[in-house]
């Protein structure tokens, strides 16, 4: 079947699972991108509500994406090292244990009425989601072979979709409803019930039965496959140019997201409540894309579909930005459409073929998250300087980053199947001794005969 992403490379070591037991983990994992979705999305509502409710800036209420996805680019590369020593289950442990944490720090906040406790709260709880995301996105990619690890990365991503559809309908008859519009009393009793989801992850996973991912069975995969290569991390062009493209990615994503609620409310279309609840339409259909279009990656080059979806994003934020009304809305939705696999495809192709480097090569990926944290100020600047319609340009060039990484993946992914190829052949290669030659003369051709194959095969993997 053509098409797919590079593999991960990444392999499975420890117990041997059932297919039963392999789905049960998939599961598991599944529930870590369904918290921390539903986390996300009721940061983009609580932005609005801070607005509303402390009288600050579209600027001053971006703090709290600046906190949250700040703690991506603090906690990532950590996450990753404490999983290099200690492994990938301790390592989901301490993320939903700062999940918890952070979550309860709401209650207090909201209490006191203290924004700069939700700014606080904010980082705490995504610090935790930072360790998560560096785990769950490799336990995805190797609960089974690895030519389906991007199929099953974005299959699992698919929860983080709906969580995100939930969570602003959750907020539109929580934070805005009647009872609640000028309080934060509603915001105390969701993080408790956020708090009380992490407390119950953290439950199954210290009881499931889960593989562990080592660095020694990672090399050895790529060994036989003819990909070992020494390269430090940072000379791997395609992991550092994904790492650039994430954070672009999601910068603009993320900020796309943030002025949803303004883009709706501004023009007095609609009221906060029904923004909210047009938001989470916003988000269902995100949920829906990211499931629609996962299998075209069964079908299609990963990197096709990066450039596809890539322009889809670029073209239509240009759209919103210019037109406005109900024109602009329908272009947003096409957006949220085209965000709906860029991130998953963009990771598994970014850490494919790292050997060793597999879990630091993760870590940096998800530090690209940073990005939410310097688009949605930019954006907010500008909607602060003229309008949030036209703000949305900001987007349209972060979008515009994953055309040319699609492009470039496209020629790499090429590049590295050649390789794999001709390394095989070097590989299989017969070395039969001269007819006639003596024991000793058959075994000098036959170490000579090596020697040539060994530096044909090491200029093929290197170059």
């Amino acid at each position: 079947m053509a098409g797919g992403a590079v593999s991960t490379g990444a392999v499975a070591a420890g117990p041997v699972l059932s297919k039963r037991e392999r789905i049960f983990a998939f599961a598991l994992v599944a529930s870590l991108f369904f918290a921390w979705g539903l986390s996300y999305s009721f940061i983009d509502v609580l932005n609005k509500k801070a607005q509303t409710f402390f009288a600050i800036t579209k600027l001053k209420s971006t703090m709290l994406q600046v906190a949250y996805f700040g703690a991506y680019f603090v906690m990532s590369i950590p996450a990753s090292m404490f999983a290099t020593r200690f492994g990938y289950r301790k390592g989901v442990l301490l993320g939903l244990a700062l999940y918890c944490i952070g979550a309860l720090g709401f209650w207090p906040s909201a209490h006191y009425e203290k924004y700069a406790g939700f700014v606080a709260s904010a980082f705490v709880i995504a610090s935790g989601l930072a360790t998560l995301e560096t785990m769950a996105n490799s336990y995805a990619s190797v609960l089974g072979s690895p030519e389906g690890a991007a199929f099953r990365l974005n299959l699992a991503q698919s929860f983080n979709g709906l969580a995100t559809f939930v969570g602003p309908q959750i907020a539109s008859h929580t934070f805005f409803g009647s009872k609640n519009e000028n309080s934060l009393g509603a915001v105390q009793y969701v993080y408790l019930g956020v708090a009380c989801l992490g407390l119950a992850l953290i439950v199954l996973f210290c009881f499931a039965k889960l593989p562990e991912i080592t660095e020694s069975a990672i090399e050895e995969q790529q060994e036989a496959a003819g990909l070992i290569d020494e390269r430090p991390l940072w000379q791997r062009k395609h992991t550092m140019l994904g790492f650039v493209t994430q954070f672009c990615y999601v910068g603009a994503q993320v900020s796309t997201a943030s002025f949803v609620m303004n883009y709706l409310t501004d023009s007095h279309m609609y009221t906060e409540q029904k923004a909210s609840q047009m938001f989470s339409y916003m988000q269902l259909v995100f949920c829906i894309a990211r499931i629609a279009s996962t299998p075209l990656l069964k079908f299609f080059p990963a990197p096709l579909v990066l450039i596809g979806y890539g322009c889809m994003t670029s073209v239509f934020s240009l759209v919103a930005a210019v037109t406005g009304g109900k024109a602009g809305i329908a272009a947003l939705f096409l957006v949220f459409w085209g965000e709906s696999v860029i991130y998953p495809t963009t990771f598994t192709l970014a850490t494919s073929n790292l050997g060793r480097h597999t879990k630091r090569g993760a870590g940096l990926l998800c530090m690209g998250v940073a990005g939410g944290a310097l688009f949605p100020p930019l954006q907010g600047l500008w909607a602060d300087a003229q309008n949030t319609e036209i703000s949305y340009i900001i987007n349209a060039v972060g979008f515009a980053v994953v055309i040319a990484y699609g492009v470039g993946m496209f020629f790499y992914d090429r590049r590295m199947k050649k390789k794999m190829a001709d390394a095989a052949l070097f590989a299989n290669a017969n070395v039969l001794p001269a007819v006639g030659s003596s024991l000793d003369e058959k075994d000098s051709a036959s170490v000579d005969k090596l020697e040539v194959h060994d530096a044909q095969y090491e200029n093929v993997v290197r170059a």
